[in-house]
């Protein structure tokens, strides 16, 4: 770990999307605007520690990681206990 004074800390994720299509048509969709992180820090310590730190905290951060990274997505569906096929749904 590293040893730095960190006096207060806060980090603040914002997701904005958009959700529009019809239910009844089977037209739904979600599209991705952007997502923000906000990370606010307060220390004393030098300039160039506190990049070291900020670097390494944004490394680790999951929702970065979800976002710049291209995850596989592993769908499962089940009906009554069994699973359930939908054609066009890909699952794993």
């Amino acid at each position: 770990m590293m040893k730095m004074k960190v006096s207060g800390a806060n980090c603040r994720v914002v997701f904005r999307k958009h959700l529009g299509g019809s239910v009844l048509k089977g037209t739904v969709f979600n599209r991705w605007e952007n997502v923000a992180t906000h990370l606010s820090l307060d220390s004393d310590e030098p300039t160039d520690k506190l990049a070291h730190l900020i670097r390494n905290a944004k490394a680790g951060c999951f929702a970065e990681g979800l976002i710049t990274q291209q995850v596989p997505l592993e769908s499962h569906v089940q009906v009554n206990g069994k699973a359930f096929h939908i054609e066009g749904i890909t699952s794993r």
